[in-house]
């Protein structure tokens, strides 16, 4: 960890930029000034990116067929995409899915195993995150059990089956590739899409019994893409708090006016619109609706994200930099990180006042990326 007090840099307050030291000591901001120093100019210093849920680690986990053997150095590589993106906490939303491959069971237990092992060893915080298929109902009995021997605290609830096509007695478009990619035969794969499909009467049941069971463990519980208000009541009956890309304007102010977490993405407020033309987070952002955006499947977005919020005039700097910092560290219960104040961890990230590069980031303390010139400053 560094000891180290920044001076001469622009640093994000509760409100504004201000022009201000900051101190650093084991680990987390204080106001004791420090012996080591370091001059800033020409930088500013935000509040680390909380990434509360992102998928983009997999394509380092295997980005082939058999190419990556080991997790553990797929990880590594992972953790380097997301502290030269400046998050500092990162949320790792792994599915258990009927799809299969990098989405089924046996991939989910080695990626979660291989988070345990090497997390101590690396400097971003790195969580896990279970996204599991609803219809999934073998797999209910033992799943607690599982997400301890995991070490997980958080899961995200989900339906992909194409149950439409599915009720019609039609082929699941791109069935034939999902199953070849899965390593299945094309017939069974449809068979054990049908076989779920039929069972939905069972689903809702199952789930009051899992989610009393997982809430009963402290376990936070989110649900994904909801559609509408009632599904959201029924969600939120069960203590599922969290509504994660909600698609519709009616489940999102559901959800918010029902006190729920709502989670954004990131790539939404980037691209300007949903690419699957869901409602525009930029329209919900600015009805006040959403308490944290989070990268989804790109970790460049949340920092391009905030800053194109606050140029744009939707929101301050400050508001705009909460959605990605403060605002997803409630989401998750984490108090000691989030914003820039004397006792909390130092989560730090450096950008260039010019061209808003990640110039450093540290998280507890402890630098995860520097770039040549910030370095230079360090050991004048």
């Amino acid at each position: 960890m560094l000891n180290v007090e920044f001076t001469g840099a622009q640093v994000l307050g509760a409100q504004t930029l201000e022009a201000r030291p900051l101190a650093v000591s084991e680990g987390r901001i204080t106001e004791t000034p420090q012996p080591a120093s370091v001059d800033l100019r020409g930088y500013i210093i935000m509040p680390g990116i909380v990434d509360v849920h992102g998928d983009g680690f997999e394509r380092h986990l295997a980005p082939r067929r058999g190419a990556m053997k080991t997790m553990h150095e797929g990880l590594v590589a992972a953790e380097a995409e997301l502290a030269a993106n400046g998050i500092t906490t990162a949320v790792l939303a792994q599915f258990i899915s009927w799809e299969g491959g990098l989405r089924g069971y046996e991939f989910a237990d080695q990626v979660f195993g291989a988070i345990q092992s090497v997390s101590d060893t690396l400097v971003t915080d790195l969580r896990g995150q279970l996204r599991l298929e609803t219809h999934l109902l073998d797999l209910f009995a033992d799943l607690p059990e599982r997400m301890a021997d995991w070490g997980l605290s958080y899961i995200v609830f989900n339906d992909h089956l194409p149950h439409d096509r599915l009720a019609k007695g039609q082929v699941p478009k791109r069935m034939v590739g999902q199953a070849l990619k899965a390593g299945r035969n094309p017939d069974d794969h449809l068979r054990m899409m049908q076989d779920l499909h039929a069972q939905s009467a069972d689903v809702p049941g199952a789930l009051d019994w899992l989610c009393k069971v997982l809430a009963g463990r402290g376990i936070q519980m989110g649900s994904h893409d909801d559609t509408t208000a009632d599904g959201r009541a029924v969600w939120r009956r069960r203590g599922v708090r969290v509504a994660e890309f909600p698609e519709t304007l009616e489940a999102a102010e559901a959800a918010a006016a029902g006190g729920d977490h709502v989670v954004l993405g990131s790539p939404n407020v980037v691209r300007g619109g949903s690419h699957n033309g869901n409602v525009s987070a930029v329209d919900l952002i600015t009805m006040g609706v959403g308490a944290a955006l989070a990268s989804d499947y790109h970790y460049p977005s949340p920092r391009r994200a905030a800053f194109m919020l606050a140029d744009s005039g939707v929101l301050s700097l400050a508001q705009a930099w909460h959605l990605v910092s403060g605002g997803p560290a409630a989401v998750l219960g984490l108090s000691d990180r989030g914003e820039i104040a004397t006792g909390k961890r130092a989560d730090l990230l450096v950008l260039d006042a010019q061209t808003r590069r990640v110039a450093m980031t540290m998280a507890g303390g402890r630098v995860s990326y520097m770039t040549g010139d910030i370095a230079a400053r360090f050991v004048r």
